[in-house]
């Protein structure tokens, strides 16, 4: 199955600016992606929110249809305290080979789109140091749960600033 861009303009397409939770939600705090997504409520028109889970090619694919910013929430392992709350410029490299393409994760993600020439100018990542990633089970650390707040705060800020 091959995904056709869309037909419109570029300067059309270009004014969207995609706002992605990935994790993986029987994770503990890898969850914090799609957490914060369900409280991303009125950002202004332009700004589109998605919730991708583990599955970095729904995100390869939004890409695809173009955008003019992408904003990446994630958990990220940076060994600060948990909680802590990251706003990153990441530097991505183009890829090559990827012998797997249902196992990317956002890095993979990102370099994979640098590679197809799909990937925006501007890209974030708004992430939080987890707690625990690693044991089987919902829902997130109390410190995780509370930089929600400020992780939602930024990313409202950001999507304002671009569009």
């Amino acid at each position: 199955m091959s995904t056709a861009l869309p037909s419109e303009p570029l300067d059309v397409r270009s004014k969207r600016v995609l706002v992605a939770g990935v994790g993986n939600l029987l994770r503990g705090d890898d969850g914090f992606g799609p957490a914060v997504t369900e409280l991303l409520v009125g950002l202004p028109e332009g700004a589109e929110v998605i919730e991708t889970g583990i599955g970095g090619i729904a995100l390869l694919q939004e890409l695809m249809v173009g955008c003019s910013g992408l904003i990446l929430i994630d958990a990220v392992e940076r060994g600060a305290p948990p909680g802590t709350v990251f706003y990153i410029e990441p530097e991505i490299e183009k890829t090559g080979h990827v012998p797997d393409v249902h196992l990317a994760n956002p890095a993979r993600v990102l370099s994979m789109a640098k590679t197809m020439g799909v990937l925006p100018e501007r890209v974030v990542i708004i992430g939080c140091q987890p707690a625990d990633t690693e044991e089987l089970h919902q829902g997130l650390s109390p410190p995780v749960q509370r930089a929600l707040a400020s992780a939602v705060k930024r990313i409202e800020e950001t999507v304002h600033a671009w569009l």
